[in-house]
């Protein structure tokens, strides 16, 4: 997100849905973040457990005022122990309901510009990468999509049975991430 908002809109003023982490990188990257309506460039929708119906109304007023609309990710769920979480996606359809404005760009996977950033920084071709996930319509669709192999890991998002019946199908499947290595 800090690369994608350095090319398209260096120097903006972000209001962020999202938790700390996030704004502590976009800050680093040097953007100024801000919770006036009247200020605000472009408002940032993430996973955020801390969502609260006064950043909704501050993203709606943002957005309404003129800030541009872009995510992190559009994940319907993030796995943990136990079950899962409501990730990005309930964020941005919150967002998307009140101020009727769509969500210019999802930059991370499975969109080009997360391809772009991936391989800005492996200063390789895709054919020589092997892009590993948990999901197969984000993950693997992105890596397959964009040239790579794709490896799906069996740790989180996709089950087997998930993975049998998709039309999406990843040049490897692993148990565990230890598979990657060679020996284990």
């Amino acid at each position: 997100m800090a690369d994608f908002l350095r090319r398209r809109l260096p120097g903006a003023r972000l209001f962020v849905v999202g938790e700390e982490p996030l704004c502590q990188v976009l800050r680093a990257a040097g953007f100024e973040l801000s919770d006036d309506p009247g200020r605000i460039d472009a408002v940032i929708a993430s996973f955020d457990r801390t969502f609260v119906y006064r950043k909704l109304q501050i993203a709606f007023d943002a957005i309404r005022a003129g800030a541009r609309f872009f995510a992190t990710n559009a994940d319907r769920y993030c796995p943990v122990p136990g079950g899962g979480e409501p990730d990005a996606a309930a964020i941005i359809a919150a967002i998307e309901a009140c101020t009727n404005t769509k969500v210019e760009a999802v930059v991370g996977k499975p969109s080009p510009y997360m391809i772009e950033a991936i391989l800005g920084l492996l200063d390789l071709s895709p054919d020589r990468c092997i892009i590993t996930g948990d999901r197969l319509e984000t993950d693997v669709a992105m890596g397959l999509a964009a040239g790579m192999a794709a490896a799906l890991a069996l740790t989180g998002a996709t089950t087997e049975a998930a993975l049998a019946q998709s039309a999406i199908q990843p040049t490897y499947v692993l148990h565990r991430l230890s598979d990657l290595l060679p020996g284990t």
